[in-house]
């Protein structure tokens, strides 16, 4: 299958540059350093194995990008108002594209949108940044999860699922639903936790009380989803993203990022969408509310 990245950052740079290594046809759109990786190629410095790209399909603009089977979205959902210019050059009628972005609600105004096209969601479950042009530094995890949002052939989705499998990226094919509560689980504490505590993941889990602010909002998250009937998700899967945490090299989200660098912070879709959805079906979430107005007083200032 031929695959398109558009969002060659640290998530879709090591994504589609798996593939590519593994032997897929990927074709990778890129914005400031495009003149960089066509004379240099792309540097993935992986704690799975660093590898390097000497001349993957690059390109500044989807209309000299061929039409694909895939196409994986990794921008920033800030962003998504780009699709429309973006990935019309790319669709065919069968083609599916995975949105690999943080939140909960993109699949749904994307195929508003785009009514035909199939859509599902990646959920990434990585620590990454891109480090310098065209250089990613993949330092811990990597699995990526796909739920089928609205793709009419569920074997295509499994068919993407393999290839990252083949790709030496583990991957699997779980519900929507539970695909997109479960990330929103982890997302929505540490993303805004390290923001408004100017911190790191680490600092966060190794003081008694922010450790216990952080198992507290995880449950919101998880009562949220089960109050939507959400199934398979329990107290026990906080316990397991607090222990997978702890086992995580010190890392700072790209919420924290991206204030940092003096970037829009995804506020709407990782916080506000999902308690919104939440409240709406009875079910408030009072800390993560309260975390949300912090966001939105820092991302003004």
């Amino acid at each position: 299958m031929k695959y398109g990245v558009i969002g060659t950052g640290a998530i879709g740079g090591y994504y589609g540059a798996r593939l590519a290594q593994s032997g897929q046809e990927v074709h990778f759109l890129l914005h400031r350093d495009y003149e960089y990786v066509r004379a240099n190629g792309l540097q993935i410095d992986s704690c799975n194995g660093s590898f390097h790209l000497d001349h993957p399909h690059v390109y500044q603009s989807t209309a000299d990008m061929p039409p694909c089977d895939v196409v994986l979205v990794c921008l920033k959902s800030i962003n998504n108002h780009l699709l429309r210019q973006l990935l019309p050059p790319l669709l065919q009628p069968s083609t599916l594209v995975v949105l690999i972005q943080n939140g909960i609600g993109v699949e749904a105004d994307v195929q508003t949108m785009f009514p035909d096209v199939q859509l599902a969601a990646g959920l990434a479950f990585i620590c990454s940044a891109k480090t310098e042009p065209g250089r990613v530094s993949h330092q811990c995890y990597g699995q990526i999860n796909l739920g089928n949002y609205s793709c009419r052939d569920e074997a295509l989705v499994q068919r993407v699922v393999d290839d990252f499998n083949a790709a030496g990226v583990k991957a699997g094919l779980v519900e929507y639903h539970e695909a997109r509560w479960k990330k929103a689980v982890w997302n929505m504490p540490f993303n805004g936790m390290t923001v408004a505590l100017h911190t790191q993941t680490d600092h966060l889990l190794q003081h008694p009380a922010t450790r216990q602010l952080i198992r507290e909002q995880m449950m919101e998250v998880i009562g949220a989803a089960q109050h939507l009937g959400v199934k398979y998700l329990d107290e026990s899967f906080a316990d397991l993203m607090l222990k997978m945490t702890d086992e995580m090299t010190p890392y700072s989200p790209s919420m924290r990022l991206d204030y940092d660098f003096h970037r829009p912070m995804e506020i709407t879709y990782i916080y506000a969408r999902p308690i919104e959805i939440a409240k709406n079906a009875g079910f408030p979430m009072p800390k993560l509310e309260m975390l949300m107005q912090e966001l939105e007083f820092l991302d003004q200032y």
